[in-house]
């Protein structure tokens, strides 16, 4: 069959994601209205339960179809009736993107010193989160003939120098292990790593005149940071039919500043 654009559209399809509705210009809210503007029926999901509905209420209104859901997804319970209220909503899920994560709160201290608390809240957010998130919804996927599963990693992994980094490397070694274990079901797992985004965490962290701006502009092929936006075509590629054949892969969207073989 030839190719057209419609093998990037989502009609009919269902989508969870995970860090949504927390802070105001954020990935997670470019990914949940790109998809929608797909055609995608989205369950915008986050810990903050009044932001996810606030964002679903903005798909709502601009003609698509979302409802807002509270998860906690460190807390297993909780990402199951994610899962439940996604069925309960539209019927089942096609598509997860698991975008929730510690950035800003994540322990910057060093390993020698790092408190051991800090160390695993991280890793059961950004690493046992995705994981969790993937359990509460793989059996509809199953049940649907296929789906799609999209990890946020980052490109503060290559190399990770710090536990936020090691949490992000560490997905990338989930996103393969799913992709493997769950390839026969029909449901690809892949990665996405943004470079420095100008989403209101990225600029607290990494505000507009940090040396490590600078840095970046001098050492990125095209520019130091992107709009949250720029990560939405990569996630409709991965989401979509027109993405069909690729699984178990990291892509970078930095501009140009990880470059691996």
């Amino acid at each position: 069959m030839a190719f057209t654009l419609d093998q990037f559209r989502l009609d009919g399809k269902v989508a969870v994601v995970t860090g949504a509705g927390g802070r105001g210009n954020s990935i997670g809210r470019a990914y949940a209205l790109g998809l929608a503007n797909a055609g995608a029926s989205v369950v915008v999901a986050d810990l903050n339960g009044d932001g996810a509905k606030a964002v679903a209420a903005e798909i709502v209104a601009a003609g698509g179809k979302a409802v807002g859901v509270q998860v906690d997804v460190s807390d297993e319970a909780s990402t199951l009736a994610m899962g439940a209220a996604a069925k309960e909503a539209f019927g089942g899920v096609d598509i997860l993107i698991n975008n929730a994560a510690l950035m800003v709160d994540v322990s910057y201290d060093n390993c020698e010193t790092v408190n051991l608390d800090a160390w695993n809240k991280a890793f059961a957010v950004n690493l046992n989160g995705a994981l969790l998130c993937a359990r509460a919804v793989v059996p509809s996927m199953r049940e649907r003939g296929g789906g799609r599963i999209i990890n946020q990693t980052s490109g503060g992994a290559f190399p990770a120098t710090g536990l936020y980094g090691i949490t992000k490397l560490a997905l990338v070694g989930l996103t393969t292990t799913l992709a493997k274990q769950f390839g026969k079901d029909g449901i690809t797992c892949n990665a996405i790593a943004p470079g420095n985004v100008t989403s209101d965490a990225g600029k607290m962290l990494v505000p507009d005149d940090s040396p490590f701006i600078q840095f970046l502009n001098m050492t990125c092929a095209l520019r130091a940071r992107g709009e949250p936006d720029e990560l939405v075509g990569t996630a409709l590629l991965l989401c979509s039919q027109a993405g069909a054949w690729i699984s178990g892969q990291t892509i970078h969207v930095d501009g140009g500043w990880v470059m691996r073989p």
